[in-house]
């Protein structure tokens, strides 16, 4: 059996990965997938507590995260077509102004 430690400090790994992904990279692709690391690190953590008390509370809110997270990514890339579209560009400092 794995330690729960184990899991937090997988959790903790990949959550401080995917803040650096956010905060250094300036290429849009890139800063969602870091997004996407920091919400499956918190799902790793969600579980394993869930599982550490024997509650599946954990579990839905796991499944609550990976939904929410589906409707992120269906809108964030629906933008990034129509920006690439306009601007021909995915860098964030190039994207600095949106217009209505």
């Amino acid at each position: 059996m794995v330690p729960l430690s184990w899991y937090i400090v997988l959790g903790v790994v990949l959550f401080v990965i995917g803040a650096a992904g956010v905060l250094v990279r300036r290429n849009i692709l890139v800063v969602l997938m870091s997004l996407e690391l920091l919400l499956n690190s918190v799902n790793i953590n969600f579980i394993a507590f869930g599982h550490y008390y024997d509650d599946f509370r954990g579990q839905i809110f796991a499944i609550f995260v990976i939904a929410i997270t589906a409707a992120e990514v269906a809108v964030a890339l629906g933008i990034l077509v129509a920006l690439v579209r306009n601007k021909s560009t995915l860098k964030v400092d190039d994207v600095t102004m949106m217009k209505g």
